[in-house]
């Protein structure tokens, strides 16, 4: 169900309320946050771990993906964070070599290698039971439909979508409002972070995705139903 909110007030109460619940009903140390760096899963691990602080139950655990061909911006933000925050943070790399790896020649090839193996090992060896990601319905078409928990198989867990109704207006408000640190990449017109080989600046009046790979956009369904967030 999409919920129609219309403040930033009534996003940040309707997240926290879930939050909250999840926390009330969980073990906390099962719990990580799909971290990227970027503008939107940094949102979801601020109020996470304001909820976990708040109980006295951190430190806040996080999982970020190093694809081994992030922007060098982002993985200082990261290791910045990592320690500004004491976040107890698993790094997921690829088994691949990447010496030489066709990187975005396939892209179902190459996410799912760099990025959804990764992932489900990191869930494995950290022993999640939810992850909690930062995604929004109003993103990408293939997230309109998007859930709020989402029971995964393959390993057993739940993935956790605490921020699907927020716009990128919502996000970069509460980014204002709690002056909440961010990636300079987006002080240099980029909108969403993802690859390197597969990130770009939108042109004027593009969509907030518009500079991702477009041949991996039309395949996301695909990958989430892989396992990907």
């Amino acid at each position: 169900m999409w919920i129609d909110m219309k403040t930033l007030e009534e996003c940040i109460r309707h997240t926290e309320g879930a939050l909250q619940e999840l926390l009330d009903e969980v073990d906390p140390k099962g719990v990580r946050v799909a971290w990227t760096g970027g503008k939107d899963s940094t949102v979801v691990l601020f109020i996470w771990k304001a909820l976990l602080d708040h109980h006295g139950l951190g430190p806040v655990r996080a999982i970020n993906l190093d694809t081994g061909c992030k922007f060098p911006e982002i993985l200082t933000f990261r290791d910045r964070l990592k320690e500004e925050w004491s976040i107890d943070l698993h790094i997921a790399c690829p088994a691949v070599d990447l010496d030489g790896y066709p990187l975005a020649r396939n892209p179902l090839t190459c996410c799912r290698e760099l990025k959804v193996e990764p992932l489900k090992a990191a869930i494995s060896a950290t022993g999640a039971s939810h992850l909690l990601t930062g995604i929004r319905r109003d993103e990408h078409p293939d997230r309109a439909g998007r859930m709020p928990f989402e029971v995964r198989e393959e390993p057993p867990h739940t993935m956790v979508n605490p921020i699907l109704d927020w716009t990128e207006s919502d996000i970069w408000a509460f980014h204002a409002r709690f002056d909440l640190p961010h990636c300079m990449l987006y002080d240099q017109g980029y909108r969403s972070l993802g690859c390197q080989p597969c990130t770009r600046k939108p042109g004027e009046g593009a969509s907030e995705r518009e500079g991702r790979s477009q041949s991996k956009e039309a395949m996301l369904d695909t990958l989430t139903s892989l396992g990907y967030f």
